[in-house]
């Protein structure tokens, strides 16, 4: 299955984004369980709201931009297929 790194601008303050990530998982749970959300980074801006990079297994890039235009409450910054991983030992 495809993964894809998804990158979201969200309109909260991070002391909010429990609620935002319990709303994501339900909402996947509960509408899209064809996709699987692997991990998150998340970081706060300079103006102080939440910009998350997350990675999800999903069959295709409307599946995921559909969960998150169910989820809300952020701008999708964008979507980019993941073509592999690298780590520092694959380079000796």
């Amino acid at each position: 299955m495809p993964r894809y790194l998804v990158v979201r601008k969200f309109d909260v303050g991070e002391d909010e984004m429990p609620e935002v990530g319990r709303r994501s998982r339900v909402t996947i749970e509960e509408g899209y369980p064809e996709i699987v959300w692997e991990h998150s980074h998340v970081v706060v801006g300079e103006d102080g709201l939440v910009i998350t990079y997350c990675v999800y297994d999903a069959p295709d890039e409307a599946t995921v931009r559909n969960h998150a235009a169910d989820l809300g409450r952020h701008t999708l910054e964008s979507v980019y297929e993941i073509a592999g991983d690298v780590t520092p030992a694959d380079f000796p």
